[in-house]
């Protein structure tokens, strides 16, 4: 006669209790309802005008700015069709007094070369700029540089705290009195095969003179 010899028994299945099932049923709805809301919020913004996007304009910008904004639209694809550069220039001013204008210093090209041959980029590197001067031009006039609605000192100042940020206080040695801007805009070339004429030669806008003062500096690290 053979004996058999059994093994350990298989320990049993973990059993939730029933207040855990109903945390964890709670939280999975919750889940999936935030889920849908945040879902249906950037449709509706990235959608066509609407009587609910228009009703709920307010939270649903709240909720995708600036974390979640899209630059196309749904229905309507529009793609950036220029290149667009940006650099500054700081003017100094020395122990005697004597002021100097600095060279220029290439803003946009800094970000792209932090972002050229980079695998997960920055996306900082990528929008900050770009985006602090859609603000600035959104709010400015283009022939003259003049506010076009309340937010344009804002975007000024937004501008030239990037700016500043990278630059310093000081450039040889020197304390900076004020800073200007030179945006240079160049239209992408169509494809060769579209028989499409060649773009304009690039334009260049210089920005007026601002000064640069202490509160210019207040948190930047």
């Amino acid at each position: 006669m053979t004996e058999t010899t059994t093994g350990p028994a298989p320990a049993p299945g973990r059993v939730w209790s029933a207040p855990a099932q109903l945390v964890l049923g709670l939280a999975g709805a919750v889940l999936v309802v935030a889920t849908g809301l945040f879902l249906a919020a950037v449709f509706l913004h990235v959608a066509p005008p609407n009587a609910l996007s228009r009703q709920y304009r307010a939270e649903v910008d709240g909720l995708v700015y600036p974390e979640f904004e899209q630059n196309w639209k749904l229905f309507a694809p529009n793609p950036l069709q220029q290149n667009v550069s940006l650099d500054a220039r700081v003017r100094t001013v020395g122990d005697g007094g004597a002021t100097t204008t600095r060279d220029w210093t290439g803003l946009t090209a800094q970000d792209l070369a932090a972002v050229r041959g980079n695998p997960a980029p920055s996306h900082v590197d990528q929008n900050l700029l770009r985006r602090a001067w859609d603000f600035y031009e959104g709010s400015h006039s283009p022939q003259d540089d003049s506010l076009t609605n309340a937010r344009g000192k804002l975007a000024e100042q937004y501008l030239k705290r990037i700016a500043l940020q990278r630059i310093g206080r000081e450039v040889a040695g020197e304390q900076i009195l004020e800073i200007e801007f030179r945006v240079t805009a160049t239209t992408v070339p169509p494809p060769s095969w579209s028989g499409e004429a060649a773009p304009a030669a690039p334009k260049a806008r210089e920005l007026p003179w601002w000064p640069v003062g202490d509160e210019d500096y207040r948190g930047l690290g």
